[in-house]
């Protein structure tokens, strides 16, 4: 199994990697969309997480698995900006962003759905997205001003979300599947190129789950939009993932292909000895 050690990957930039052979040119190598380097999170003494480095391709789609407290979430909110990381760096595009606030990050093309919903369940549908699009495009946060020049965007963006049907329904009234594509119409209206998404299956029943898989894959392989998941549902990530990062005790313990990381004994050990 592979260390879980910078990787390299397809984004915008690129850097010359060294040619073993003799007397040959060196190759352009892209560099990655997304890069950690060291980064480390300490609460009043405490380490949250600690000396967590890889890398993220351009259009790669990286789930993270590990037990309860492991520091996924901990990661994603370090990474989106939520919280702040007490040692080491994050660049996006090569451009380093460990000290921007998260509307920073998410104008920069990075953007993050959470574990528990958000959304208001008086408002519509419409208006979650229609919000959002406003928000996105430099507009104010109100329902009642410059609404008309985003229906457009809204209507395309529920229908790709296959929320169309759903448009005047308050966020109440919808199944938790439907919450769960209506937060990701709410994120994809700001165009992010890098999508954080933490537990997107959390609540969703088991009819449910097939239709927000196959969105969630079609995001990934149709928009090529990168893609990090953090999902305890493994047979959802085995169908998605390109590569697993395994989480334990605040380090990064593995990150590799699925199948080498779910034969690797070490990882099995990390969920109390159980096969994955």
């Amino acid at each position: 199994m592979s260390t879980p050690t910078p990787t390299g990957g397809r984004g915008p930039a690129t850097v010359e990697a060294e040619d073993p052979g003799a007397g040959t040119a060196a190759t352009a190598v892209p560099a990655p969309v997304l890069r950690l380097a060291s980064l480390g999170w300490q609460v009043g003494g405490a380490t949250i997480l600690d000396e967590v480095t890889f890398d993220v391709r351009e259009g790669e789609f990286l789930a993270f698995i590990g037990p309860n407290g492991a520091g996924k979430t901990s990661l994603f909110n370090l990474i989106s900006g939520l919280n702040r990381a007490t040692r080491g760096s994050i660049a996006l595009d090569g451009t380093d962003i460990t000290a921007l606030p998260p509307h920073a990050r998410a104008r920069r093309g990075l953007g993050r759905t959470f574990q528990t919903s958000s959304l208001w369940p008086g408002m519509t549908v419409a208006d979650h997205v229609r919000l959002a699009a406003q928000a996105a495009g430099g507009g104010s946060y109100s329902l009642w001003r410059r609404a008309r020049p985003y229906t457009g965007e809204t209507a395309r963006t529920l229908e790709r979300t296959g929320l169309a049907h759903r448009a005047d329904t308050p966020a109440g009234a919808l199944s938790h599947g439907e919450k769960r594509k209506l937060e990701l119409a709410v994120l994809l209206v700001g165009d992010p190129r890098v999508m954080l998404l933490d537990e997107p299956m959390a609540g969703v029943s088991a009819e449910e789950v097939p239709a927000l898989t196959e969105l969630i894959r079609s995001l990934h392989r149709d928009e090529g939009r990168t893609v990090l998941m953090v999902e305890h549902h493994m047979d959802v990530l085995l169908g998605l993932a390109d590569r697993l990062a395994v989480m334990h005790h605040g380090t990064l313990l593995a990150l590799d292909t699925p199948e080498a990381v779910t034969a690797d004994e070490t990882v099995q050990s990390a969920y109390l000895g159980e096969a994955l």
